[in-house]
Protein backbone atom coordinates (compact mmCIF):
# COMPACT_ATOMS: atom_id res chain seq x y z
CA UNK A 1 0.00 0.00 0.00
CA UNK A 2 1.39 3.45 -0.92
CA UNK A 3 0.75 5.86 1.65
CA UNK A 4 2.06 9.52 1.09
CA UNK A 5 3.69 11.78 3.86
CA UNK A 6 2.06 14.93 4.36
CA UNK A 7 5.52 16.69 5.35
CA UNK A 8 6.96 15.32 1.97
CA UNK A 9 3.85 16.59 -0.06
CA UNK A 10 4.22 19.98 1.73
CA UNK A 11 7.76 20.04 -0.08
CA UNK A 12 6.30 18.83 -3.25
CA UNK A 13 3.96 21.82 -3.43
CA UNK A 14 6.31 24.68 -1.87
CA UNK A 15 10.08 23.51 -2.74
CA UNK A 16 9.34 21.42 -6.39
CA UNK A 17 7.40 24.30 -7.63
CA UNK A 18 4.61 22.81 -8.32
CA UNK A 19 3.26 26.29 -8.51
CA UNK A 20 -0.40 26.36 -6.77
CA UNK A 21 -2.69 25.45 -9.26
CA UNK A 22 -6.92 26.49 -8.74
CA UNK A 23 -8.95 24.35 -6.78
CA UNK A 24 -6.81 21.64 -6.50
CA UNK A 25 -4.31 24.30 -6.64
CA UNK A 26 -0.45 22.84 -5.75
CA UNK A 27 -1.96 23.96 -2.54
CA UNK A 28 -4.55 21.78 -3.60
CA UNK A 29 -2.60 19.68 -5.87
CA UNK A 30 0.27 18.08 -4.87
CA UNK A 31 -1.07 17.39 -1.27
CA UNK A 32 -2.90 15.00 0.68
CA UNK A 33 -3.68 13.57 4.06
CA UNK A 34 -1.69 10.25 4.38
CA UNK A 35 -3.89 7.25 4.74
CA UNK A 36 -4.03 5.21 8.08
CA UNK A 37 -2.64 1.64 8.83
CA UNK A 38 -5.24 -0.91 8.24
CA UNK A 39 -8.57 -0.39 10.51
CA UNK A 40 -20.17 28.90 -19.28
CA UNK A 41 -20.83 26.01 -20.36
CA UNK A 42 -18.55 23.82 -21.90
CA UNK A 43 -18.74 21.39 -24.66
CA UNK A 44 -21.03 18.02 -23.96
CA UNK A 45 -18.65 15.08 -23.46
CA UNK A 46 -18.64 12.71 -26.31
CA UNK A 47 -19.52 9.15 -25.32
CA UNK A 48 -21.97 10.31 -22.63
CA UNK A 49 -23.89 7.39 -21.44
CA UNK A 50 -28.34 7.93 -21.03
CA UNK A 51 -29.29 10.35 -18.87
CA UNK A 52 -31.08 9.29 -16.40
CA UNK A 53 -34.69 10.23 -15.16
CA UNK A 54 -36.22 11.64 -12.49
CA UNK A 55 -36.51 8.02 -10.97
CA UNK A 56 -32.73 7.58 -11.54
CA UNK A 57 -33.14 4.67 -14.28
CA UNK A 58 -31.32 5.43 -17.42
CA UNK A 59 -33.53 5.91 -20.85
CA UNK A 60 -34.94 7.88 -23.16
CA UNK A 61 -37.53 9.22 -20.81
CA UNK A 62 -38.49 13.34 -21.30
CA UNK A 63 -39.10 13.59 -17.76
CA UNK A 64 -36.99 16.31 -15.94
CA UNK A 65 -33.84 15.73 -14.41
CA UNK A 66 -34.57 15.21 -10.61
CA UNK A 67 -32.40 18.01 -8.94
CA UNK A 68 -33.98 17.31 -5.60
CA UNK A 69 -32.04 13.32 -5.46
CA UNK A 70 -29.41 14.86 -3.21
CA UNK A 71 -28.27 17.48 -0.75
CA UNK A 72 -26.11 20.18 -1.88
CA UNK A 73 -24.79 21.44 1.14
CA UNK A 74 -24.33 18.10 3.28
CA UNK A 75 -20.97 17.16 2.96
CA UNK A 76 -22.14 13.81 2.71
CA UNK A 77 -24.14 14.34 -0.11
CA UNK A 78 -22.18 13.10 -4.01
CA UNK A 79 -24.08 16.02 -4.92
CA UNK A 80 -22.68 18.77 -2.61
CA UNK A 81 -21.01 22.02 -3.65
CA UNK A 82 -17.92 23.53 -2.31
CA UNK A 83 -16.21 26.13 -3.86
CA UNK A 84 -15.00 29.94 -2.72
CA UNK A 85 -18.47 31.18 -2.00
CA UNK A 86 -19.62 27.68 -0.33
CA UNK A 87 -17.42 26.60 2.54
CA UNK A 88 -17.93 22.80 3.62
CA UNK A 89 -20.19 22.93 6.72
CA UNK A 90 -18.89 21.62 9.55
CA UNK A 91 -15.74 23.20 9.15
CA UNK A 92 -14.06 20.34 10.45
CA UNK A 93 -15.44 17.39 7.97
CA UNK A 94 -13.81 14.26 7.13
CA UNK A 95 -15.92 10.93 5.60
CA UNK A 96 -16.06 8.79 8.34
CA UNK A 97 -15.54 5.88 7.65
CA UNK A 98 -12.73 6.62 5.21
CA UNK A 99 -11.96 4.26 2.06
CA UNK A 100 -8.65 3.34 0.76
CA UNK A 101 -8.18 3.18 -3.22
CA UNK A 102 -4.50 2.94 -4.28
CA UNK A 103 -3.53 4.05 -0.69
CA UNK A 104 -4.82 7.32 -0.73
CA UNK A 105 -8.30 8.34 1.33
CA UNK A 106 -11.37 9.19 -0.55
CA UNK A 107 -15.36 9.04 0.01
CA UNK A 108 -16.52 5.33 0.35
CA UNK A 109 -19.05 6.70 -1.91
CA UNK A 110 -16.58 7.40 -4.57
CA UNK A 111 -14.54 4.46 -3.83
CA UNK A 112 -16.06 1.89 -6.03
CA UNK A 113 -16.46 4.19 -9.30
CA UNK A 114 -12.64 4.91 -8.72
CA UNK A 115 -11.45 1.72 -8.90
CA UNK A 116 -13.37 1.14 -12.01
CA UNK A 117 -12.32 3.73 -13.88
CA UNK A 118 -8.81 3.47 -13.23
CA UNK A 119 -9.29 -0.38 -13.96
CA UNK A 120 -11.42 0.81 -17.49
CA UNK A 121 -8.19 3.20 -18.07
CA UNK A 122 -5.90 0.20 -17.93
CA UNK A 123 -7.91 -2.11 -20.44
CA UNK A 124 -7.83 0.24 -22.24
CA UNK A 125 -4.17 1.08 -22.31
CA UNK A 126 -4.14 4.14 -20.09
CA UNK A 127 -2.48 3.77 -16.88
CA UNK A 128 -2.84 6.50 -14.43
CA UNK A 129 -1.89 6.93 -10.86
CA UNK A 130 -4.13 8.49 -8.23
CA UNK A 131 -1.52 11.91 -7.27
CA UNK A 132 -3.88 13.48 -4.47
CA UNK A 133 -7.72 12.47 -2.77
CA UNK A 134 -9.02 13.46 0.48
CA UNK A 135 -7.18 16.78 2.67
CA UNK A 136 -7.92 17.68 6.18
CA UNK A 137 -9.01 21.01 6.93
CA UNK A 138 -6.03 21.06 8.46
CA UNK A 139 -3.37 20.23 6.06
CA UNK A 140 -4.99 22.44 3.38
CA UNK A 141 -4.57 25.53 5.84
CA UNK A 142 -0.68 24.75 5.75
CA UNK A 143 -0.52 24.31 1.90
CA UNK A 144 -2.73 27.64 1.60
CA UNK A 145 -0.49 29.68 3.74
CA UNK A 146 2.54 28.22 2.44
CA UNK A 147 1.25 29.28 -1.10
CA UNK A 148 0.53 32.57 -0.10
CA UNK A 149 3.93 33.39 1.83
CA UNK A 150 5.83 32.09 -1.71
CA UNK A 151 3.41 33.94 -4.10
CA UNK A 152 1.80 36.68 -2.19
CA UNK A 153 -1.68 36.46 -1.07
CA UNK A 154 -3.56 38.19 -4.15
CA UNK A 155 -1.54 35.57 -6.69
CA UNK A 156 -2.08 32.45 -4.17
CA UNK A 157 -5.75 33.76 -3.58
CA UNK A 158 -6.32 33.48 -7.83
CA UNK A 159 -4.82 29.90 -7.74
CA UNK A 160 -5.53 28.47 -4.27
CA UNK A 161 -8.33 26.74 -2.45
CA UNK A 162 -8.33 28.39 1.13
CA UNK A 163 -9.04 25.88 4.15
CA UNK A 164 -12.48 25.09 3.91
CA UNK A 165 -13.28 25.71 0.08
CA UNK A 166 -11.71 22.17 -1.08
CA UNK A 167 -13.64 20.03 -2.65
CA UNK A 168 -10.76 17.09 -1.71
CA UNK A 169 -11.91 17.53 2.07
CA UNK A 170 -15.26 16.26 0.95
CA UNK A 171 -13.22 12.84 -0.23
CA UNK A 172 -14.98 12.74 -3.65
CA UNK A 173 -12.55 15.22 -5.49
CA UNK A 174 -8.90 12.99 -6.53
CA UNK A 175 -6.28 14.56 -9.05
CA UNK A 176 -4.99 11.96 -11.44
CA UNK A 177 -1.57 11.93 -12.76
CA UNK A 178 -0.05 10.70 -16.01
CA UNK A 179 2.59 7.96 -16.21
CA UNK A 180 3.37 8.34 -19.83
CA UNK A 181 4.15 12.10 -19.62
CA UNK A 182 4.86 12.97 -15.83
CA UNK A 183 6.20 16.07 -16.60
CA UNK A 184 2.36 17.36 -17.36
CA UNK A 185 1.13 16.26 -13.98
CA UNK A 186 -0.59 19.07 -12.36
CA UNK A 187 -0.22 21.36 -15.45
CA UNK A 188 -2.13 22.11 -18.38
CA UNK A 189 -1.00 20.11 -20.75
CA UNK A 190 -2.29 16.93 -18.92
CA UNK A 191 -4.97 17.29 -21.31
CA UNK A 192 -3.39 16.35 -23.79
CA UNK A 193 -1.86 13.49 -22.64
CA UNK A 194 -3.22 9.91 -23.59
CA UNK A 195 -4.65 10.22 -19.76
CA UNK A 196 -5.76 13.54 -19.94
CA UNK A 197 -8.15 12.55 -23.44
CA UNK A 198 -9.13 9.41 -21.76
CA UNK A 199 -10.69 11.04 -18.79
CA UNK A 200 -12.65 13.56 -21.33
CA UNK A 201 -13.59 10.73 -22.83
CA UNK A 202 -14.89 8.21 -20.71
CA UNK A 203 -14.66 9.93 -16.66
CA UNK A 204 -18.75 10.76 -17.51
CA UNK A 205 -19.35 6.50 -17.66
CA UNK A 206 -18.19 6.16 -14.05
CA UNK A 207 -19.76 9.07 -12.10
CA UNK A 208 -16.88 12.03 -12.13
CA UNK A 209 -16.80 14.79 -14.01
CA UNK A 210 -13.97 17.48 -14.94
CA UNK A 211 -15.04 19.81 -12.63
CA UNK A 212 -12.92 22.75 -13.31
CA UNK A 213 -12.51 23.64 -17.41
CA UNK A 214 -11.47 26.83 -19.02
CA UNK A 215 -14.82 27.70 -20.32
CA UNK A 216 -16.25 28.10 -16.52
CA UNK A 217 -13.66 29.34 -14.48
CA UNK A 218 -15.77 32.42 -13.95
CA UNK A 219 -18.06 30.63 -12.64
CA UNK A 220 -16.26 27.80 -10.60
CA UNK A 221 -13.71 30.17 -9.50
CA UNK A 222 -10.95 27.99 -10.49
CA UNK A 223 -8.33 27.92 -13.71
CA UNK A 224 -8.77 24.78 -15.72
CA UNK A 225 -7.56 21.77 -14.29
CA UNK A 226 -7.94 18.73 -16.55
CA UNK A 227 -6.70 16.67 -13.64
CA UNK A 228 -9.21 17.20 -11.36
CA UNK A 229 -11.99 14.61 -11.28
CA UNK A 230 -15.16 15.07 -9.04
CA UNK A 231 -17.65 12.03 -8.38
CA UNK A 232 -21.04 13.24 -8.68
CA UNK A 233 -22.54 10.06 -9.38
CA UNK A 234 -23.56 8.47 -12.94
CA UNK A 235 -26.91 10.28 -13.25
CA UNK A 236 -25.62 13.97 -12.92
CA UNK A 237 -22.57 13.30 -14.71
CA UNK A 238 -24.42 12.30 -17.84
CA UNK A 239 -26.89 15.18 -16.93
CA UNK A 240 -23.80 17.81 -16.67
CA UNK A 241 -22.05 16.25 -20.18
CA UNK A 242 -25.38 16.60 -21.79
CA UNK A 243 -25.97 19.89 -20.51
CA UNK A 244 -22.40 21.47 -20.52
CA UNK A 245 -23.51 23.16 -17.33
CA UNK A 246 -21.34 23.29 -14.02
CA UNK A 247 -22.50 22.28 -10.78
CA UNK A 248 -23.45 25.95 -9.52
CA UNK A 249 -25.53 26.25 -13.17
CA UNK A 250 -27.31 23.40 -12.39
CA UNK A 251 -28.48 24.03 -8.93
CA UNK A 252 -28.70 27.75 -9.12
CA UNK A 253 -25.90 28.42 -6.51
CA UNK A 254 -23.69 30.46 -6.38
CA UNK A 255 -19.90 30.80 -7.78
CA UNK A 256 -16.87 32.83 -8.88
CA UNK A 257 -14.51 34.03 -6.44
CA UNK A 258 -14.35 35.21 -2.73
CA UNK A 259 -17.18 37.25 -0.92
CA UNK A 260 -15.45 40.83 -0.26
Amino acid sequence: MRVRHQRWLVGAVVGAGLAALGGCASTEAAATDPAPQPPSPSSAAPGVPPVADAGGTSGTSAAPFDLTAHSTTDPRSIWVVVNKQLPISPPDYRPDPMALVEGYQVSPAAAPALEEMLAAASADGVPMRITSAFRSRDYQEGVHEATVARLGRAAAERISARPGHSEHQTGLSVDLGSLSEPGCNFDACFADTGEGRWLARHAVEHGFVIRYTEATTEITGYQPEPWHLRFVGRPLAAELARTGATLEETFGLPGGDYPR
